[in-house]
């Protein structure tokens, strides 16, 4: 019975932030010689999301906990220009009250990444970085388009 739910969850998860992956993308287009275009319509989200990146595809899965806490304050500073920046114009109807749910997770996990990378353990750095970069994802997928 755990193994089933566990594997549910797995698989829920798996498909989840696929999904978000796959908005994300699809929502920064192209540039003109075709390559994806790595920015933003909003330059906070660019600038968080080019620290956030190699955190993401190279420390992470090489448990590099001591990368990411040395990007911790980097992280939660450029996070705050996000949560500064609110609603950002473009994001209107429903989706900006999405948004402003999304921004409150956002803060959520940041505060506990703050925590985490100061005198957490690895699994709860982990953890929140996790949290941290899944609330991002769902926060640049509503971003309006360039």
């Amino acid at each position: 019975m755990k193994r089933t739910i566990w594997a549910t969850l797995s698989i829920f998860t798996t498909i989840t932030l696929f999904s978000f992956t796959a908005s994300l993308l699809l929502a920064r287009g192209a540039t003109a010689d075709g390559a994806p275009d790595q920015g933003f319509s909003v330059k906070e989200y660019s600038d968080f999301h080019d620290v956030l990146e190699p955190l993401q595809h190279e420390a992470l899965p090489n448990n590099d906990f001591k990368r990411i806490r040395s990007k911790a304050g980097l992280l939660w500073a450029l996070g705050q220009e996000i949560l500064k920046l609110g609603v950002p114009k473009g994001v209107e109807g429903k989706t900006s009250e999405d948004f402003k749910e999304g921004l409150k997770k956002f803060d959520e996990a940041l505060s506990k990444f703050k925590t985490d990378a100061g005198n957490g353990t690895d699994n709860e750095l982990k953890a929140s970085y996790s949290a941290v970069h899944d609330s991002f994802e769902v926060l640049a997928a509503m971003l309006p388009g360039k």
